[in-house]
């Protein structure tokens, strides 16, 4: 029906009428200045853009859409990211004053986009679909760069696949007591995961999608650009244990990484690039271009995450399941 902005400082309340209900309907500028809305009226959608400070009324338009999905800013705050339904393959570019900078189509008929990530340097926006694959539009033309395909092979000598291993721990019968103290019964029962590299070709575990269900688990469903620029993570749910870490530098594949489990979230350091990846297990994962590592959250219980939150700093970040939370702080290495 309405927004309502609240003011904390002045009190001050102010309405905003006819707020579509979709997927993300309101975005934010990086620097708070702007906030773009999407708003349904008679069968047809609008786009407004208000002035934060003070909510004025900056621009109103209509948009070539069907139904809008989406909106999402480029970092820098120039240029508004809309999209289309997935029964429609259409991302639409406007600038702050309304104008259409651009608009693209991949291909027709099948369910279109999916997911949508611009690079922090707003150079770049990645756009993951139903039929698999990433494409990459530039800020210059708004034309494709390259596809990022993920298939269920890999071949290539020059990606690297790191292969999640479990393994029970060994214990020494001479120190078994009854009954066991509590450090030595929960090694007794627990498990320990590392990470092993996987000679090629590696087949990755692949879901045949059900056809006649509403949102099948088919396309890319996640993306994310490293804070650097240089990497891109992508979650293909075809393939639901495999996080993809393509450089993009050369647009090629540099890392996969393959898990016992099904991938919940990641999420890049907002410093530097080093991508923390969760499973719903007790563990968290961490790639950087030196390497990979597991995680173990120490903690009674079996404590589930299923998402992550990076502090600012990248010193720090929240591990949340499903009732708790737990802070994890990284040490730093000293310079």
């Amino acid at each position: 029906l309405r927004i309502t902005v609240w003011s904390l400082c002045t009190k001050s309340v102010s309405y905003i009428k006819y707020p579509k209900a979709c997927q993300q309907g309101v975005a934010f500028t990086k620097d708070g200045r702007y906030m773009a809305v999407v708003e349904r009226r008679d069968c047809k959608d609008f786009i407004s853009i208000f002035v934060c400070n003070n909510w004025q009324l900056l621009r109103h338009f209509d948009t070539e859409s069907q139904d809008l999905f989406g909106i999402e800013w480029a970092p820098n705050g120039c240029v508004l990211a809309a999209w289309d339904t997935c029964l429609e393959y259409k991302v639409l570019l406007y600038s702050l004053d309304g104008r259409l900078l651009s608009s693209y189509r991949a291909y027709e008929w099948p369910l279109g986009v999916k997911s949508i990530a611009w690079s922090p340097s707003s150079q770049f926006l990645a756009i993951g679909s139903f039929d698999e694959k990433v494409r990459i539009l530039n800020h210059v033309t708004w034309k494709k760069i390259t596809e990022l395909d993920h298939p269920a092979t890999i071949s290539s000598k020059n990606t690297i696949v790191y292969k999640e291993v479990e393994k029970s721990p060994t214990v020494d019968t001479e120190r078994l007591t009854f009954p066991p103290t509590r450090a030595l019964a929960s090694s007794l029962f627990s498990t320990q995961s590392k990470y092993e590299i996987s000679q090629m070709p590696v087949s990755l575990q692949y879901t045949k999608p059900v056809a006649d269900r509403a949102n099948p688990k088919v396309g890319v469903g996640m993306l994310a650009f490293s804070a650097d620029n240089c990497f891109l993570a992508t979650k293909n749910d075809n393939i639901p244990n495999a996080v993809w870490i393509w450089d993009i530098r050369k647009l090629k594949l540099s890392v996969v990484l393959e898990q016992l489990s099904s991938i919940q979230g990641f999420q890049w350091d907002p410093c530097q690039p080093r991508l923390a990846v969760c499973t719903g297990s007790s563990r968290v994962y961490l790639w950087s271009p030196a390497g990979c590592v597991v995680v173990q959250v120490p903690g009674e219980g079996d404590f589930q995450i299923t998402s992550i939150s990076w502090h600012p700093s990248g010193d720090s970040m929240l591990l949340l399941s499903k009732e708790n939370f737990c802070v994890c702080y990284l040490e730093r290495e000293e310079v």
